[in-house]
This record gives structure tokens, C-alpha cells and sequence, in this order.
């Protein structure tokens, strides 16, 4: 039998090596030929043109909501320590500053109260009295801008003398009689003309209860952002102390998800789908990116994250001492964000971006 010929196949590198065979005795120097890349990832990346147009994921201010803090008075605004550059403000302060931000391109606020300790109780029968500063102020501003979408808290930790989001019996958060002082609380926040309830409490059930609520009076149209899940984190100290609303006692460990649960969200945020949410939240964001591709993976009502006041606090301190671009790096982090699958992005970084886009 005869022997087949074999043919050689030359792969990219044969060709280089084949010019470094032995010939009479001695040895060829290589000739180093550029192998035949094909793909050339960085032929996309070779000017600002082409790096725009390839672009996959853009923030805008459309996408950003910005949490501001309120006070009662008149002319009155303090600096948070931890926060440099936001500031707790009265409500004729607020309208400016609201004014300011939507000549910006910003539309969309989320509004916390920060309460003096004489107007706490154990039930915070203050979050619904139509009279107290906070409620009026919601009224004022929808008034003032009825354009602006406004966004508001639910949960009682800034009302409660105990610092909890829920109401506390015998040394416990007890959930089912939480969820009436809940819903009176959101009842009273839509009769002010707010547009978005957010429920950031994490007692179960309450995304339900507050829906039938608001739906029973005719605020159909008010949309819940539940605060689907919100973890027992360590970059909530800052907010805590704009609004003075840290737990007196224990921690909130109870009723907000453990760090290190994942599969827990999927279960929260199908109860809040079933119960009539309208957006689902995570909370923090930065630690979080996982969860938030979790949920965009696995839900199709939009998708919030919060980029808390920790993770705010931390870019400002390192980039008060040189040791990051803040500037930059504000802008990595909201692109990581909304990369991982947010659609929304809560951040106090809000107004900073608005105006580096418009500068």
C-alpha cells in the first residue's frame, strides 16, 4: 500500500517558526511577521468618534432622582458633616434649590424629613397629621411645580422615638400593626399631590397594603417604588445623620436582608410584583450590582438602585484628600450602575452630573 501524502496546515505561528529551521548545519534568526489578527478589538476604541459610537451604556439626567432632606422653618439649611455639598433645607430654600436643579434637566425628588425629637412618638402619629411641616411642604412644592415628579418616604424611623422603621412592642418590630400607621402615612403623602410612594420600611406585605389603600381612596394614578431589597448595610450612617433616625437601640437586622443573601430578592421582588409595585429598588447599589443584574434579569418593571449616602460620603472623603479623581469616578460609579441593569439610580450625586453635562 502506498503511503497517503499528509498536507500541512500552517497555523498563524507556523509561519513565524518555520523560519527558524535548521539549514546546512545552522540556525535562521526568526523573522517576526505580524501574526493575521482579524479581530482587532481596539480599532473600535482608536478615536473619541468611534469610542462614542460603540458606546453600550450612557447616564443621563433622566435617569437620576435626587434625594433631598427637609426641615421646618423658614431660611434655614445645614450642611450634612458626613455629606459634603448636601444640606438639610427649609422648605422656601427647597423651592429654589428645586428651581435650580430642574433648569439643570433634573425633574424627579425624593423627599425626607429630618424631625426634632420633640415631635417623636413610639406610633409617629405625626406622619399623617395634614398640619405638620412636612406634609404642608409637599403640598407647597407640588403646587409651586406641578411639572416635577416627587418622590416620598414611607417608613417610621424618621417619626419614631425608637429610631425603628417599624412600630416596637415588647422589644419587637411588629409587622401586621405596622402596616396601618403605613398606610395612613401613604394615604396622607398622596392627598398632597405626590406622585411616587416609597415604601423603604421592608415590612412584609406592605407594598399590598398600601396599594389597596391609595387604590380604595382614588389615588390610583400614584405609583409605589418599593424598596424591594434593602439590606442591613453599613453605608446607611451618613443618611442616618442627616435625618437623626438611627435606631436607639438593637439594629434593623430583623426586618432588612442579610448581605449575604442573594436567591431572598428574587422572593421579595416577586411579592412586590404580585402585591402592585410599579419599580423595583435596590438598596445600597454599589455593593450591590449583582442583585440589580438579578432583578433587570429576571423582572420586567423598571429597576431602581440607591447610591447612598456611604457610598457618597466615601468618594467625597478620598477625593477631599487627593486620593481619587471624584469627578471621575462619580461618573464610573453611575455608569457601573446603570451598566449592571438599573434603570433608575437614586444618588446625591445628582446635581453634581446635571451640571458637569450643562457646563
Amino acid at each position: 500500500m502506498e503511503d497517503v501524502p499528509v498536507r500541512s496546515i500552517d497555523y498563524p505561528m507556523t509561519a513565524i517558526l518555520r523560519n527558524s529551521v535548521v539549514s546546512f548545519g545552522k540556525i535562521n534568526k526568526p523573522t517576526m511577521t505580524s501574526p493575521p489578527l482579524f479581530q482587532r478589538p481596539r480599532r473600535n476604541r482608536k478615536s473619541a468618534a468611534i469610542r462614542a459610537l460603540v458606546e453600550e451604556t450612557q447616564v443621563t439626567v433622566n435617569d437620576l432622582i435626587f434625594p433631598m432632606f427637609l426641615i421646618e422653618g423658614q431660611n434655614r439649611r445645614s450642611e450634612v458633616p458626613s455629606m459634603p455639598g448636601i444640606f438639610r433645607l427649609t422648605v422656601d430654600l427647597m423651592l429654589r434649590e428645586i428651581e435650580e436643579c430642574m433648569k439643570l434637566g433634573l425633574r424627579v425628588f425624593d423627599i425626607f424629613p429630618a424631625i426634632e425629637d420633640h415631635w417623636k412618638d413610639e406610633t409617629a402619629t405625626r406622619s399623617y397629621d395634614p398640619q405638620f411641616f412636612y406634609l404642608k411642604a409637599l403640598s407647597e412644592i407640588k403646587k409651586k411645580f406641578p411639572e416635577a415628579c416627587i418622590m416620598t418616604d414611607v417608613a417610621m424611623d424618621p417619626y419614631s422615638s425608637d429610631g425603628h422603621d417599624g412600630l416596637l412592642k415588647d422589644g419587637k418590630i411588629v409587622n401586621d400593626e405596622t402596616l396601618q400607621i403605613l398606610g395612613k402615612m401613604a394615604l396622607a403623602q398622596a392627598e398632597t399631590g405626590i406622585d411616587i410612594i416609597g415604601p423603604s420600611d421592608m415590612m412584609d406585605g406592605r407594598v399590598g397594603y398600601i396599594r389597596s389603600v391609595l387604590d380604595e381612596q382614588g389615588f390610583t394614578e400614584v405609583s409605589i417604588m418599593s424598596y424591594t431589597a434593602k439590606y442591613a448595610s453599613g453605608f446607611y450612617n451618613p443618611f442616618r445623620d442627616a435625618l437623626d433616625s438611627a435606631p436607639k437601640f438593637g439594629d434593623k437586622k430583623t426586618y432588612q436582608m442579610n448581605p449575604a443573601n442573594s436567591r431572598e430578592a428574587l422572593l421579595e421582588a416577586q411579592l412586590d410584583v404580585n402585591e402592585g409595585a410599579d419599580f423595583l429598588m435596590v438598596k445600597p447599589a454599589l455593593a450591590y450590582l449583582d442583585i440589580i443584574q438579578l432583578i433587570r434579569n429576571n423582572f420586567t418593571l423598571p429597576v431602581a438602585a440607591y447610591n447612598v449616602s456611604g457610598e457618597y460620603a466615601m468618594i467625597k472623603a478620598a477625593a477631599k484628600n487627593g486620593w481619587l479623581d471624584g469627578d471621575r469616578v462619580m461618573r464610573e460609579i453611575l455608569l457601573s450602575i446603570k451598566r449592571a441593569g438599573a434603570d433608575i439610580i437614586l444618588t446625591y450625586f445628582a446635581k453634581e452630573f446635571a451640571s458637569a453635562k450643562t457646563s
